[in-house]
């Protein structure tokens, strides 16, 4: 099991409020694909030297 299942399985089991689960793991997927899509624009990785003195 992933991840997700299992903090969905744990939820469950404790009655938890499933909305934060999910909110969590989709705030995860968004600031992973934004930060994707910035190295793409930018033509390089986060903190790579590749960038450095560059604009």
């Amino acid at each position: 099991m992933n991840e997700l299942t299992t903090e969905i399985i744990a939820a469950l089991a404790q009655k938890q409020d499933l909305d934060e689960v999910f909110r969590h793991h989709l705030e995860i997927a968004i600031n992973q694909l934004l930060q994707t899509e910035l190295a793409e624009f930018l033509g390089y990785e986060r903190y790579s030297y590749a960038g450095i003195k560059t604009g």
